[in-house]
């Protein structure tokens, strides 16, 4: 009896021997790399992937046949620095208190970096920064990454290029027995968009929100062209990964911040502004070419990254693992997915709030009493908003979009399926009236749980110190 007991003692201690082993070889040569690619201000339709027969986008159109691309994927934020706060935490921008831009989170707040850095992972970034304060984002930072464009070195922050060439090499130095997470943002398709386009005006896709003028397509064809100088980083960052044999075991993934700076786009929550990219590859784990139509909220990547990796994320984030998505043992993830709009310094004083479900959505506009405004009518930055303004004098419709433009209703009630380009309100009309009270009572609970009190424009508050969020590094 004693040699039996003996014989299943060495058994067992041989066995947990060898499991231990399988960990320790799972922990340090097993577990995925992640590479997360930022594009800055890029509409989800603006690329090939997502159905856009115009704009050049051969890298991207490569990655979609071997990733899951998500149809409805959104940010939390239709703006730079609140959106990038919240994929980083994982926590909504009233949660992790960056809700305005270019403002900080609270101090305390954990990041990407100190979920996974635990996890055995070097945690770093490449390209653009804007976020806050440095004592959250502790991010490995690859230097010499942001380089300002030939000829325009005197410019200003909005010239600035991604330069990938230190991420190859940081790529090529890296220690085979240490898994690493690494952010490549770069600065395309953000304004200022190349002056010399490679597209033809005759021969640009008008969207319904907008005014056909010759000035507009000729800014359409600046974007256009911006957005393949992207889709051009994205083809040199995938093969660098290639080249140093990294492909196999990296999760890679492909969002953007929010939608581009055209009028309903940015700074707004119609989903031109709020509606991301999101392709996933994971060679050997996530089938290639398939598509998913489950609601994603950006917020959910961080949780997704941290159980990919073998741990377990905190119920404090707003976010949730669609690992189970990725995997295929899911099919469905959330019922609502929020957004917020804050305000831009004092170039945008249009607050509002949005919950959306995969066929209706409801903007609350905080102060419709103020003329809504952005650094798109103001600036004029890309010469065609003064060729909006005549053309409304002459037109009906563009008569109609600038007068939607600057006016918006404290309610707004969408039927996504009916009307995608959300161009019909439905508030007051009786046949939504479940509908709309479904929504107001969801959004002001969201609201509540978030600790969202604003009645109004954005004012900075006195009692947190300023944090200095800056664009580049």
């Amino acid at each position: 009896m004693a040699r039996i007991i003996l014989i299943f003692l060495l058994i067992t201690a041989v066995t947990a021997t060898t499991k231990a082993q399988r960990n320790e070889d799972f922990t340090q040569r097993e577990k995925p790399n992640i590479v997360l690619f930022i594009a800055d201000d890029l509409g989800a339709h603006d690329i090939g992937p997502y159905g856009n027969e115009i704009v050049r986008t051969p890298n991207l159109d490569r990655l979609a046949k071997q990733s899951m691309k998500f149809t409805q994927a959104f940010v939390a934020s239709p703006t730079c620095t609140p959106s990038r706060s919240a994929i980083y935490t994982g926590l909504m921008p009233f949660h992790n208190g960056a809700h305005a831009n270019h403002t900080g989170v609270k101090g305390g707040t954990c990041s990407i970096v100190q979920y996974l850095e635990p996890l055995g992972y070097r945690v770093a970034i490449a390209g653009k920064l804007h976020v806050g304060p440095q004592e959250v984002f502790t991010f490995e930072r690859i230097e010499n990454t942001n380089v300002p464009q030939p000829g325009y070195e005197d410019k200003g922050v909005l010239y600035t290029d991604l330069n990938l060439e230190p991420v190859d090499q940081w790529l090529s130095e890296r220690s085979q027995a240490e898994p690493f997470a690494l952010i490549v943002a770069d600065h395309s398709p953000h304004v200022v968009w190349p002056h010399d386009a490679a597209y033809q005006s005759d021969k640009m896709n008008i969207p319904l929100r907008h005014i056909d003028t010759p000035e507009y397509r000729a800014a359409r064809t600046r974007y256009y062209t911006d957005v393949t100088k992207m889709d051009r980083n994205v083809g040199q960052l995938l093969a660098s990964l290639e080249e140093y044999g990294l492909a196999q075991n990296t999760v890679f993934v492909f969002v953007s911040d929010h939608g581009p700076q055209f009028p309903f786009g940015k700074w707004g929550l119609y989903d031109y502004g709020i509606q991301t990219p999101l392709l996933v590859r994971w060679p050997a784990r996530v089938e290639e070419g398939s598509v998913s139509d489950v609601m994603i909220s950006l917020v959910d990547l961080l949780p997704t990254f941290i159980e990919l990796t073998g741990g377990e994320a905190p119920q404090i984030l707003d976010g949730q693992s669609f690992l189970p998505v990725l995997s295929g043992e899911s099919n469905t993830h959330r019922q609502f997915v929020f957004a917020s709009h804050t305000g831009d310094k004092k170039m945008n004083r249009s607050p509002m709030r949005m919950v959306r479900t995969d066929q209706y959505k409801y903007i609350l506009n905080l102060a419709p009493e103020i003329l809504y405004t952005t650094h798109i009518d103001r600036v004029k930055a890309e010469g065609y908003w003064d060729s909006w303004l005549e053309r409304s004098f002459e037109n009906e419709h563009a008569a109609s979009v600038l007068w939607r433009y600057h006016n918006r209703p404290a309610e707004e009630l969408y039927d996504l399926k009916k009307d995608p380009r959300e161009q019909h309100n439905l508030v007051g009309d009786p046949k939504y009236t479940r509908q709309l009270n479904r929504l107001r009572k969801r959004l002001a609970q969201w609201r509540e749980e978030q600790g969202d009190v604003e009645t109004g424009p954005y004012q900075p508050d006195s009692s947190r110190r300023h944090v200095r969020v800056p664009y580049i590094f």
